[in-house]
């Protein structure tokens, strides 16, 4: 008799390498702000009146620094989305902004690669945006630099190029909602745990990517990654 107790293989652990160290974050959830730099909301003509608000990417859409990103399928407008990336170690509901910093392991910089056809679809629809968000590879994110070292970035340039071509160019500094307001906010809808990272939204420059494309971004103090859009997957 087998001693897993679980009737199929069990699948693997997303995880997030830490910088300096052999160990792994355990990825629970992956949490993504909307709409929190004023330049970002421009280009895509949104409302600038509304608030930030969150969706969901599945864990497994985790990938690491270096790989490979299958072009997706459904789409023929994948987008990049640079991202200050927030794990955490505690949390809880309803945590109080000047608490939230003691929740926080650590931070990446990652990318919410989007289908943005799908996504603009799913809008005049009025439909959610999961299709556009949430699909394999969606989430590349570098190693964790954590906190105890680095203390908690609240200002410093976060960039992405394509090909060696700067595309985005922007400021921490700039988010509407700041990492202690994104956390209070969000802790009000659900419980954050530890194991839980959350992407702090976008400045302007997103664009159209390609397969054999080759993505460099980065985040002063934070850290870099590379990726590279493969063919469609098969």
């Amino acid at each position: 008799m087998s001693a897993s107790p679980f009737v199929i293989p069990e699948p693997p652990r997303p995880v997030i390498a830490v910088a300096g160290d052999d160990g792994f974050f355990p990825v629970r959830r992956i949490w993504c702000v909307g709409r929190n730099y004023l330049d970002h909301i421009r280009e895509l003509g949104n409302d600038e009146r509304t608030p930030p608000f969150f969706f969901a990417k599945h864990a497994d859409m985790i990938e690491a620094d270096g790989a490979t990103i299958p072009y997706p399928p459904l789409t023929h407008d994948l987008h990049h989305e640079v991202e200050l990336i927030v794990a955490m170690k505690s949390g809880g509901l309803r945590i109080p902004a000047d608490a939230a910093l003691d929740h926080v392991y650590g931070y990446a910089v990652g990318i919410d690669l989007t289908r943005r056809d799908l996504q603009n679809a799913a809008r005049k629809k009025e439909q959610p945006w999961e299709i556009a968000k949430s699909f394999d590879h969606a989430a590349p994110c570098s190693a964790l630099q954590p906190a105890a070292k680095i203390g908690h970035p609240s200002k410093g340039r976060i960039w992405l190029s394509v090909n060696g071509k700067e595309a985005q160019s922007g400021d921490l500094a700039q988010m509407i909602w700041n990492v202690p307001e994104i956390i209070a906010q969000l802790s009000k809808q659900v419980s954050l745990e530890a194991g839980d990272i959350i992407m702090t939204g976008t400045p302007a420059g997103v664009s159209a990517l390609h397969p054999g494309d080759h993505i460099e971004c980065g985040c002063d103090g934070v850290g870099t990654l590379k990726i590279t859009i493969g063919q469609p997957a098969a």
